[in-house]
């Protein structure tokens, strides 16, 4: 079936008031998916074909859909959507039946208007309460300084309930507004279900044969006070064990992506970036892809996942958040992302976001322990990564 709007993102062209904020103005729950990045906003809707679940890998489903669907002198189809953060969960992907590309929001002047207030009334539930999860971190570190190994990132959710259904749309307005200059996403993620967020990290980007990826790891809050604000950030970027966080996860980015690349660049300590709510440390990798067959999902597979979400072992990581988390992650932690079928695409890790079913939201911020952590830093850190969600439904912690 062909799609009636171009699936390939189109060339950069002066943006006009209203061609970015129009397509999230036209998100619907049912049936979207829509993504804005730095580089391209996007709004798929409808279903041509769902990636099948089966025990080949995501890249090789996705290249046989999106080949099966190619035309000669026709779009390129493309694929939208979430894979959870297990390998072995089935994942959210399919081909839109139309897919309408805009510049990114961060450029169209309308996305400075303001969206109303949520009204609902929320109640809020800690899962764990921060007690336990504290206990889980002291679990970890003390494991971590026996030498069992080296880092794991340890979530906790709060599970909201309203009074009647959130207006998802106005939600994802809100995350928008609040950062624009991130990654905003809405996607189905199962039946009668919405993953919806703003992250503010890149797993990786494929545009020809250039790739970028954007690691984070090492976090402060902001502060409202702007001398406070500086000074949480210069610390973030003197603080040793935040440094040492950052450090094995561009390790571990490296490690991934050199198989894959005949030329990678990563540079010898991290920046800033910052959030309405955060700063983060951040690395930006830069790389020429080998072999021109490498699809974005390729290396998105090979990345995933990096310790800034999971750990170091990765295995013995995932045993330990198995273990330490009394909740199943889902799409949280995952990836989120487009890829067209000459596998240039986005995927963006899955952080900063909720699940939304019915009149329930299920928020979920982590924090990368090591063993220098302690229980009230990292409980902290997660209320605070809280706090852009909470900002969006109008409910408190």
């Amino acid at each position: 079936m062909p799609l009636s709007a171009p699936a390939s993102p189109p060339a950069a062209a002066p943006v006009e008031p209203g061609a970015a904020t129009t397509l999230l103005e036209s998100y619907r729950p049912a049936g979207d998916r829509f993504l804005a990045t730095p580089r391209h906003t996007l709004l798929g809707r409808g279903t041509t074909a769902a990636i099948p679940h089966d025990p080949r890998p995501a890249p090789v489903r996705v290249r046989e859909v999106l080949g099966a669907l190619r035309r000669p002198g026709a779009p390129l189809p493309v694929v939208v959507g979430a894979l959870p953060f297990a390998p072995d969960a089935p994942p959210e992907l399919a081909v839109p039946r139309t897919v309408r590309w805009g510049p990114p929001l961060r450029e169209d002047p309308l996305i400075g208007l303001p969206v109303p207030r949520d009204r609902n009334r929320w109640t809020v539930r800690e899962v764990p309460v921060p007690e336990r999860y504290g206990e889980a971190v002291a679990a970890a570190v003390a494991r971590m300084r026996a030498g069992e190994f080296d880092k794991v990132v340890l979530a906790r959710t709060l599970e909201l309930a309203a009074e009647r259904d959130p207006d998802l749309p106005a939600m994802l307005r809100r995350l928008a507004r609040r950062d624009p200059a991130g990654y905003t996403f809405a996607v189905p993620s199962g039946p009668g279900r919405t993953l919806i967020g703003a992250s503010p990290e890149l797993l990786v980007a494929r545009e020809g044969g250039r790739l970028t990826a954007n690691p984070l790891a090492g976090s402060s809050p902001r502060s409202d006070d702007l001398a406070e604000d500086v000074r949480r950030a210069v610390a973030l970027l003197e603080s040793e064990k935040d440094l040492h966080e950052h450090a094995l996860v561009v390790a571990a980015v490296r490690e991934a992506l050199a198989p894959h690349c005949s030329a990678l660049q990563v540079p010898e300590r991290p920046t800033l970036v910052r959030t309405a709510a955060m700063w983060h440390l951040s690395t930006t990798v830069t790389g020429e892809v080998a072999d021109p067959g490498t699809t974005a999902l390729d290396l998105a597979s090979a990345l995933h996942p990096t310790p800034a979400v999971c750990g170091t072992p990765t295995e013995v990581a995932r045993a330990v958040i198995a273990e330490s988390e009394p909740f199943d992650r889902g799409a949280y932690t995952g990836m989120v992302g487009w890829q067209d079928a000459d596998g240039d695409g986005e995927w963006v890790v899955t952080i900063g976001c909720a699940e939304a079913e019915g009149r329930s939201l299920r928020l979920f911020a982590g924090a990368g322990v090591v063993a220098s952590s302690t229980p009230q830093a990292e409980t902290a850190e997660t209320a605070a990564k809280f706090r852009t969600f909470l900002h969006a439904v109008g409910a408190t912690l």
